[in-house]
């Protein structure tokens, strides 16, 4: 074998030492996070409040109703089809 043969071999060896090190520190520190008691979610910014946190109904911001979700998203197809239309029409 030639000196650079084995040079590069060293190499890989450090360099999968040091890697493996790496990871494992960090898988580490990771897990720790995890496991750590008291640490939490972080708590939901003031303008926004759970539904089952909050006391008075019109306090909790719930979002649109399926109504109104279905009623957006006919009027998106509706637009989408014109739109098709127009260009079929078109070509």
């Amino acid at each position: 074998m030639n000196l650079n043969r084995i040079i590069n071999m060293i190499m890989r060896i450090l360099m999968r030492k040091a890697i493996n090190k790496g990871v494992n520190v960090g898988i580490n520190q990771a897990s720790r996070a995890i496991k750590r008691p008291g640490k939490s979610a972080p708590p939901l910014p003031p303008e926004r409040v759970d539904v089952a946190e909050a006391s008075d109904p019109e306090e909790a911001q719930t979002g649109p109703t399926k109504q109104e979700v279905r009623a957006r998203r006919k009027a998106r197809r509706e637009i989408r089809a014109a739109r098709q239309a127009r260009r079929n029409a078109g070509s």
